[in-house]
C-alpha cells in the first residue's frame, strides 16, 4: 500500500500546491486535524492559520491559510483556501495594518454581523504574523 497521496491546494488567485505527498496537518475548528494516505474520505472546514505539508522526500512546506475547507475523497485531498501563501511572500507591515484596523473596528459599537467580520479579519492578521514570525525565526537559526 502506498503512503503517498495526491494533493492540490487552490486559493482564489492561484494554485498554492499539485503533487503527491504524505501528510497534511490543517488549522479547523476544533485544533489541528491531519490527512494521510489511506484516510477516510471527509470534508472539514480550515480556519485561519498554517497548513504544513510532508513531501515524499521528508522535508515539509509551510504555508498560512485564511480559511476555506479541505476534501478528502478516493485518496485524494483537495484544498480550497481563500489565500494560501508562504510565510517569506507575507508582507508584516500590511499585516500588522490589518491585525489594527480590526482591533480598531472591535473597540466601536458593531452589529452582530459587523463583528463577525471584524473578529475574523483579526484572525486572518494573526495567522499571518504569526507564520512570517516563524520564518523570520527559522532564516536566523540558519544564517
Amino acid at each position: 500500500m502506498s503512503e503517498l497521496f495526491t494533493c492540490n491546494i487552490i486559493s482564489s488567485d492561484r494554485v498554492f500546491f499539485e503533487g503527491e505527498i504524505q501528510e497534511i496537518i490543517l488549522p479547523t475548528l476544533d485544533g489541528e486535524y491531519g490527512l494521510m494516505a489511506h484516510h477516510s474520505d471527509v470534508t472539514v472546514a480550515m480556519m485561519p492559520g498554517e497548513i504544513r505539508i510532508k513531501l515524499p522526500d521528508n522535508s515539509w512546506i509551510t504555508g498560512i491559510v485564511s480559511g476555506g475547507f479541505a476534501d478528502m475523497v478516493d485518496n485524494t485531498a483537495k484544498l480550497f483556501a481563500y489565500t494560501c501563501e508562504r510565510p517569506e511572500e507575507i508582507d508584516v507591515r500590511r499585516a500588522q495594518e490589518s491585525k489594527a484596523r480590526a482591533e480598531e473596528q472591535m473597540r466601536q459599537k458593531q452589529s452582530l454581523r459587523e463583528y463577525y467580520h471584524s473578529q475574523t479579519s483579526m484572525a486572518r492578521a494573526m495567522a499571518r504574523l504569526k507564520g512570517a514570525k516563524a520564518e523570520d525565526v527559522n532564516v536566523k537559526k540558519q544564517g
